[in-house]
């Protein structure tokens, strides 16, 4: 895994580290959700099997080590740093939140535990890529709930911020609820279901319209969707109709949905294609998919691109990575910020989650409820195979099913309580006094 995928100033207090005799403290870092997004009751962790793989593969090659040395910032470096980069690898321990966990404000989401170089690298890498996943997954949960039942396929990667990104973000999706993704490359590479027949260049490509849905159902059969809207959406269901069986169903991709479909689930019910779908995609979100549903409209299956691969109206995460504990020479230092609006809590510490409220901990605690935060590599080794992404929607669903309905509705509702534990609290007051007077 490359080095430098990281900013500057986590290489530079690498070397600083290095050349301080640092290097031997043992230093834990929390990542933690300052703040939930807006309109959100809760975020659906996502994103940890690419924090194992970065950590398990981190090192630097000797084009990458040739790089930094000629750098201004490492120019009194000694010969010996450029040595330990060389040897550099992850030789500490995680402990995550399983992915498909719901989360709220306030609480760790994984935990980094080695040297102090080891532990400082990961910071940017892991901010990134558990942020992104995690708006994703809780991005696709709105839809899906907002769908009472239908499906929502995830349809972003024209949109998404980079090609990555949006099969990242299908991954992201299906954990958080949705039954496939039109990118292909996430079906091979994670088994995401995919889905997609033609565009309008299909239609465009042939004299007349009719000619056009003929030849797709030739070649598809059985998963013939056809694209209504070229056109004129009626007539282009007139068409669909002639044609008859073998079909899987229509897309609308423009105009008044609401009225559309019931106009074409009309126009395939008197042909005798009841069991034909339809699918509405196009500009789609959370709130235009639970007016269409409330409304009635016979919609069978959503596509959801923009909004849901760049998690439009909440498209970053506050969250931190800080660090809580250093543990000098068998001397054990906690750590805080105190700077205004961002607080930390010193600490290492652990989630208890029962059926009334949360309890963030101090790690050694024991608590009751479901304790969140678990042990993934131990001593730069895997502790056991990850769950596969199948396991991680299947939690989503149970996770999200189980929280209270005003939790799951679109707009922001009570508050999920999160509570500090006595041993915790004491922790904080007397970390303060310590630090600050």
């Amino acid at each position: 895994m490359n080095g430098l995928l990281t900013d500057l100033y986590e290489l530079t207090m690498a070397a600083c580290y290095f050349e301080t005799a640092k290097a031997d403290e043992k230093a834990t870092f929390e990542f933690t959700i300052r703040q939930l997004p807006p309109h959100r009751n809760f975020v659906l962790a996502a994103g940890l099997p690419h924090i194992v793989d970065y950590l398990l593969n981190l090192s630097f090659t000797s084009e990458e080590i040739d790089y930094l040395r000629n750098l201004a910032q490492f120019r009194n470096a000694s010969t010996a740093f450029w040595d330990y980069l060389r040897r550099f690898r992850f030789t500490g321990d995680l402990f995550a939140v399983p992915e498909g966990t719901p989360l709220f404000a306030g609480e760790p989401v994984l935990t980094i535990r080695g040297p102090i170089i080891e532990a400082q690298i990961p910071e940017t890498y892991v901010l990134s890529a558990i942020a992104f996943q995690t708006l994703i997954a809780s991005k696709a949960v709105r839809s899906v709930e907002a769908a009472g039942g239908r499906d929502v396929v995830e349809f972003g990667t024209r949109r998404a911020h980079t090609p990555e990104a949006g099969v990242l973000g299908a991954r992201a999706a299906y954990i958080g609820g949705c039954s496939g993704t039109s990118n292909t490359l996430a079906g091979f590479r994670y088994g995401v279901p995919v889905m997609g027949t033609a565009a309008h260049s299909w239609v465009m490509s042939f004299p007349c319209e009719m000619e056009a849905f003929r030849r797709l159902q030739r070649v598809l059969g059985d998963s013939t969707v056809q694209l209504l809207d070229t056109y004129d959406s009626l007539e282009g269901a007139r068409h669909a109709a002639k044609l008859g069986s073998p079909l899987w169903g229509v897309r609308i991709d423009s105009g008044d949905f609401l009225s559309l479909s019931r106009q074409i689930r009309t126009i395939l019910d008197e042909a005798g294609l009841r069991e034909s779908k339809i699918m509405a995609s196009g500009d789609l979100d959370e709130y235009r998919i639970r007016d269409l549903v409330n409304a009635g409209a016979p919609i069978d299956a959503f596509g959801v691109g923009t909004q849901l691969a760049t998690s439009a109206d909440a498209p970053s995460l506050s969250a931190t990575y800080k660090m809580v504990e250093l543990d000098i020479r068998g001397i054990q230092r906690y750590t805080a910020k105190y700077s205004e609006d961002k607080i930390s809590v010193p600490g290492s510490k652990q989630v208890f989650r029962d059926v009334a409220r949360d309890v963030i901990a101090r790690s050694a605690e024991c608590g009751k409820g479901e304790a969140l935060l678990r042990p993934v590599i131990l001593g730069g080794s895997l502790v056991e195979p990850l769950p596969t992404l199948e396991q991680a929607r299947e939690r989503a669903a149970r996770s999200v099913a189980s929280l209270a309905p005003a939790l799951r509705q679109l707009e922001v509702g009570e508050p999920w309580p999160v509570i500090y534990s006595r041993e915790l609290r004491e922790l904080v007051d007397r970390t303060r006094r310590n630090l600050v007077g």
